[in-house]
């Protein structure tokens, strides 16, 4: 499975920025869901079901698979925790 860009995109500069612009997107969704009481943790996990719903359609149970088994690494390594500068 590919990690980085989808097979048969343009640049990486063009994949970097739909990358950015759909994180916007995920972000709003979950500003809005947390404006409607909806709980972070509910969002979190009902945005990694539909995540992985869409990896599966795309690049099958195996590929999707391989990938999971890497994120513990990734976790504990630091790659998805955010600090937002002030």
């Amino acid at each position: 499975m590919q990690t980085a860009k989808p097979m048969g995109t343009a640049s990486d500069a063009h994949f970097a920025e739909q990358r950015r612009a759909a994180y916007g997107y995920i972000n709003e969704a979950f500003a809005e869901g947390r404006h409607d009481g909806i709980d972070g943790d509910c969002l979190a996990h009902a945005a990694l079901f539909a995540a992985f719903v869409e990896l599966v359609a795309t690049y099958g149970e195996d590929a999707v698979s391989k990938f999971a088994e890497r994120l513990p690494e990734r976790i504990r390594s630091g790659e998805y925790s955010v600090r937002l500068k002030n």
